[in-house]
């Protein structure tokens, strides 16, 4: 491999969650070759465009040398950017693998591999700490882009910073700390998710109103120190995109509300899909290559997940959404996580992926962070709704 640079450093400082992030979120190609003294062979992650394709450590490949090396709590890592010669054997998501490997390390199912000391029963693993009785994740976001904030904001443990029903489309970013994000519902307050260093509190759809009500209640936990970004200025970054392009951006802001609706009523045990798939075709296939992705004109679409007891309907979408095979970004959907079923009335435009790969590659680095974070937490809560 032709190596055009590098990015190094030790598992005691950086995790792996970690790396992926910002692997992921540079889009980067290449080698992460990870050694440890406290294990024989070198651990091997080949990444294409942010993804890792495939793995080895010693006699392990693909997806199980990758949940070994999640054990490694010490060691040293390097990345070296270039082309990959190695076929693509891992299917799975960076965030995908992040969250099973971490339910395995609680359930014992990954070797812990470090100093004794390392494998304490209340040690956060990896970057993100996992409550097994929620099931929830504290999500990480990229590096940040400190040319973008306009001023610092500080929260208290316990004080809230967004209130559900309220207004406003400011946007913050995370700088220290994490918070918890509730849906209140007739049973009191659901956590949907929580929130660390990088994420983002508010979404893009702040940037399309004026009066932008809150969906969700953001609550700090522990001190929380959060950086208030220059909203006019993305907005502007916005509003030079192609039409295709801030459809695709609303339709993805709309299924992060679609998709936490589900996990909330699934939470209340109110969830009822009867008869949601019936008569319908599907026409988008799990694990499609195809590169097509689509606007819809009229008619739905039902995209249907995965759980251990059998297919779960996610939502339907309905005119002007978008789906298929987003070039830029995995939201723990279609094609590689699941389903689309079409009603017979359906009728699309089809979009230019390549020309939706261009326009993104030329966004500033915070707004390409706010569609990864986007896109993040929709997988997130994806995964949450399937196990509940």
């Amino acid at each position: 491999m032709d190596t055009k640079s590098e990015f190094l450093g030790g598992l005691h400082f950086i995790s792996l969650p970690d790396i992926f992030q910002i692997l992921g979120g540079n889009r980067a190609t290449g080698i992460l070759q990870l050694t440890t003294q406290y294990a024989p062979a070198q651990g091997r992650i080949y990444f294409v465009e942010g993804d890792p394709v495939n793995a080895s450590m010693g006699p392990l490949h693909g997806k199980d040398a990758i949940y070994a090396l999640f054990g490694w709590s010490e060691g040293e890592f390097e990345f070296h950017e270039g082309n990959v010669q190695v076929g693509r054997v891992i299917k799975n998501s960076r965030m995908q693998i992040t969250l099973d490997a971490l339910r395995m390390l609680d359930d014992g199912m990954i070797e812990k591999v470090g100093p004794p000391d390392s494998h304490a029963p209340n040690v956060i693993l990896c970057g993100l700490e996992h409550d097994k009785g929620r099931r929830l994740s504290v999500n990480k976001g990229p590096l940040i882009d400190y040319t973008y904030v306009l001023a610092e904001e500080y929260f208290s443990d316990g004080e809230i910073i967004v209130k559900e029903g309220s207004h406003g489309n400011w946007i913050w970013v995370i700088l220290e700390g994490m918070v918890n994000i509730t849906r209140e519902t007739s049973n009191g307050p659901v956590p949907v998710a929580r929130l660390g260093q990088g994420c983002f509190i508010g979404t893009l759809v702040s940037l399309l109103h004026g009066d932008n009500t809150r969906t969700a209640t953001v609550t700090a936990m522990g001190e929380v120190q959060l950086g208030l970004l220059d909203a006019q200025r993305l907005s502007g970054e916005y509003a030079s995109l192609s039409l295709d392009f801030r459809n695709l951006l609303f339709s993805l802001a709309g299924r992060l509300g679609k998709i936490t609706d589900s996990t909330v009523n699934l939470f209340q045990k109110s969830y009822n899909t009867d008869g949601l798939t019936k008569g319908k075709q599907v026409i988008v296939e799990k694990g499609s290559s195809k590169e097509e992705i689509f606007t819809i004109i009229e008619g739905e679409t039902y995209v249907i997940g995965e759980t251990p007891k059998g297919d779960l309907p996610l939502f339907a979408l309905q005119k002007k959404d978008v789906f298929g095979n987003v070039p830029f970004i995995d939201f723990g959907h279609e094609p590689r996580n699941a389903v689309v079923l079409a009603s017979k009335d359906l009728k699309v435009d089809k979009l230019d992926p390549e020309k939706l790969r261009q326009e993104f590659s030329q966004l500033s680095g915070t707004f390409k962070n706010l569609i990864f974070d986007l896109g993040t937490c929709v997988s997130v809560t994806t995964r949450l709704a399937c196990h509940l």
